[in-house]
């Protein structure tokens, strides 16, 4: 078994038994054996972590990585301009392939960044063969991951059904469960990306539940943008008893505190992705109404083709847009600012590390760095221009770190990144594959407009 220490590292364990210090991590496999000070473990690799922040692995708990070819494109679309630009436009033209290094790519930029665990929602599949080459991409890159599966979005064709009439395909669950997620994986799971009661019929939604639950997979869902298919169907739903702690519900801008009590009441879990909910017109992230409610987020990076993918950003957003409306509120409400911030920085990277790990219900594995969880690691460099001094370790994390921080990252005890490098083979060649990629679409798009 391959024994790694990582030493002298300032740590933000974000397990309240292990506590923040510095000291040391030892790996044993894949697993974190212990976290202490002056650990000893002869012939084991060492990690030099002097100046250097450890925390747990990043978790992206909501991302369409097969976008990675379109970046930037969408920066300047409403979500209505999206959803006829990308899904019924720029998405119809996707081979395979496309989506294959879409996904490879935009999985290695996760790791780049820091991201350990990534729930790649993938909703360009119009054929088993798309969906075959997007697994092969996220398991190609080494990151962790839930795939979950999801369904396009085009205009529907003369005589053939839109796509919210047409129920996620079992045969299709069937078929990966027996093939590509058969037996035991440690970094990837399924999942499936249903349209739920907001994008589609009542009749519909009722046999995505279903079909979820009768598999025991998460069932995540979009719940913004345009106005809901189902305006009930969220209270049906529930009435129906539908509702379980299988599923997740993406951004949720428009349900009420009403619904959102009885959902998670129910243990549905919210996954939130505020840079992208801003910038398309979703609306607010909704991370104040769930903390009153005493529930908390996930956070996700959501589209690359409309923002980036640092998940470091993501919680920052989210942070300093939730204290946004906190300080408005007691203003209105009390002539005064809080006495003191109404989110802590501690508290957003949880959004982004155990917080995440819950949501994908692997606690237990990752979102901390505890001994006994799976060693997903990851080195800042505290001693960079930008991070200098370093009073407060965890507001650095959140305020202060940049991708160019991002030194060493492992995932389940395999180093991905060092010295500030990804160690992915052939990355060159696999990012001008990218680049083609991305540029034959815009291109074939510009040629049918003409």
């Amino acid at each position: 078994m391959t024994r790694k220490i990582i030493k002298g590292a300032t740590i933000v364990s974000m397990d309240a038994r292990a506590g923040d210090l510095v000291g040391d991590i030892l790996i044993e496999g894949d697993r974190i054996a212990a976290i202490g000070t002056k650990l000893e473990s002869p012939g084991a690799v060492v990690i030099d972590a002097a100046g250097m922040i450890a925390v747990p692995g990043f978790i992206n708990a909501h991302m369409h990585t097969w976008q990675t070819g379109l970046r930037g494109v969408a920066g300047n679309w409403t979500v209505l301009e999206y959803f006829k630009n990308m899904h019924a436009g720029l998405a119809t033209l996707f081979k395979p392939d496309d989506i294959y290094i879409a996904s490879l790519v935009g999985a290695l930029n996760q790791i780049n960044c820091g991201t350990t665990t990534l729930a790649d929602w993938c909703h360009n599949n119009p054929t088993p063969a798309h969906t075959d080459r997007g697994i092969d991409g996220i398991a190609e890159s080494g990151i962790r991951a839930t795939f979950f599966h999801g369904s396009p979005k085009p205009d529907p064709k003369p005589g053939q059904k839109p796509f919210w009439e047409v129920a996620h395909p079992r045969s299709e669950v069937e078929r990966l469960l027996k093939t590509r997620f058969a037996g035991k994986n440690d970094l990837l799971s399924l999942g499936l990306a249903i349209l739920g009661p907001h994008y589609s019929t009542y009749d519909v939604a009722v046999d995505d539940f279903k079909l979820a639950r009768e598999f025991g997979l998460i069932a995540s869902m979009h719940c913004a943008g345009a106005a809901a298919r189902v305006p009930d169907g969220w209270d049906r739903l529930a009435k129906d008893g539908l509702l379980g702690d299988n599923n997740n519900i993406v951004h949720g801008n428009d349900l009420t505190d009403a619904q959102l009590k009885f959902m998670l009441d129910k243990g549905v879990t919210f996954s939130l992705t505020p840079e992208t909910e801003m910038f398309q017109g979703h609306g607010f992230a909704i991370t104040g109404r769930l903390r009153k409610l005493g529930a908390q987020p996930s956070l996700g990076v959501d589209l690359e083709s409309c923002v980036g993918g640092e998940m470091f950003t993501v919680a920052r957003m989210a942070m300093a847009s939730q204290r946004a409306f906190d300080n408005a509120e007691s203003k209105a409400t009390q002539n005064k600012l809080p006495d003191t911030s109404t989110i802590t920085a501690r508290e957003a990277l949880a959004w982004i590390t155990i917080e995440g790990a819950k949501m994908l219900k692997q606690e237990s594995r990752i979102g901390s760095l505890t001994p006994g969880k799976q060693a997903d690691i990851v080195l800042i460099r505290a001693s960079d221009l930008n991070m200098q001094p370093l009073h407060d370790p965890v507001t650095a994390v959140v305020t202060q770190t940049s991708l160019s921080n991002i030194d060493t990252v492992l995932v389940g005890g395999e180093v991905k990144k060092s010295g500030g490098k990804l160690l992915f083979k052939g990355l060159e060649a696999k990012s001008a594959e990218l680049v083609a990629s991305g540029h034959r679409i815009m291109d074939e798009l510009r040629a049918k407009a003409h």
